[in-house]
């Protein structure tokens, strides 16, 4: 099992930045694709990148590429999803997941999620 969790959800300001956390704990980080979803209040749970277990360049959603960065440490077992120029559209809770293959953006392909961190955006 691997255990994920999620910090740093909060208020933000229209046109900001924030970061997200996401602390792995269980299984070998290092050997899994981690990935970053959301999920507004009545809307699907959507991709917003991945990046590998070996690093190199990350996967981004059209919706947020240009905005939102993912990176990840695995000395540390953290993957973090750096936001800026937040939009009203971003408030969502935001979710971090793993997989032992390669990147995917369909959620039912994840085998662990976090439990949610809620970002709001407000204009």
């Amino acid at each position: 099992q691997m255990q994920l969790a999620e910090s740093g959800g909060g208020l933000v300001q229209a046109g900001g930045s924030h970061r997200l956390s996401c602390a792995a704990s269980g299984r070998s980080f290092i050997s899994y694709t981690m990935g970053w979803f959301r999920q507004a209040l009545g809307s699907e749970r959507e991709w917003l990148g991945t990046v590998a277990w070996g690093g190199g360049d990350p996967y981004y959603a059209d919706s947020v590429r240009g905005r939102f960065t993912i990176f990840r440490d695995n000395t540390k077992n953290m993957v973090y999803l750096q936001m800026n120029d937040l939009k009203p559209e971003d408030t969502a809770v935001y979710y971090c997941a793993a997989r032992p293959d390669s990147t995917s953006w369909y959620w039912y392909e994840y085998d662990y999620w976090g439990q949610g961190t809620q970002v709001t955006v407000s204009s």
